[in-house]
């Protein structure tokens, strides 16, 4: 049996779009417009379409798979964002930029969940410790961090730019680097 557009899934895009739709600016028409040609919006599409086709039968996969490999493909080469379909992510997922956005297969992601351009949520380690991420829920992940790797992020955290995440970290988690210090020669 297949979930087709079962609401869960047609659920999940409306909350990621709706999400979108609230931080643009502007009237109805010129928010429906951004969101129309916003990169994070259409990958986010693609990966959603991805998921859905895993689940369906044979009869649709053959003839469905070739445009979904060609819309994933542009997403890679145009946008720079790869968000591979077998990833688990909740409904209100944003993308705030492109460029450098990879999110590993193996990552489970919470609803309402936003990442920047040049992140990473990739699998890491050996044996048992080998895997991916899992990203609790309203988790903001700013520019050039990296998730990599068996960890937990929890709920309501926010991962500063640049951070690489070592170690687990807890609900309502502020995680960023040291203040650079200036040096005068």
């Amino acid at each position: 049996m297949t979930d087709s557009l079962s609401p869960h899934r047609v659920h999940k895009l409306t909350q990621d779009l709706r999400r979108t739709y609230s931080l643009a600016t502007g009237n109805n028409f010129s928010r429906i417009l951004s969101c129309v040609r916003e990169p994070g919006v259409q990958a986010v599409i693609v990966f959603r379409f991805g998921s859905w086709l895993l689940g369906q039968p044979l009869i649709l996969k053959i003839p469905l798979t070739p445009i979904y490999l060609y819309l994933d493909h542009r997403m890679k080469a145009k946008w720079g964002i790869q968000i591979q379909r077998r990833a688990r992510i909740g409904a209100g997922f944003y993308v705030g930029h492109y460029g450098g956005i990879f999110v590993s297969s193996e990552a489970t992601i919470g609803t309402n969940c936003t990442i920047s351009q040049n992140v990473t949520i990739g699998v890491a380690g050996k044996g048992e410790r080998r895997g991916g991420p899992t990203i609790g829920d309203n988790v903001y992940i700013a520019p050039g961090a990296n998730v990599c790797g068996r960890h937990i992020i929890g709920n309501n955290a926010q991962l500063g730019p640049n951070v690489v995440v070592t170690m687990d970290v807890p609900e309502n988690a502020l995680v960023h680097l040291p203040p650079m210090k200036h040096v005068c020669f």
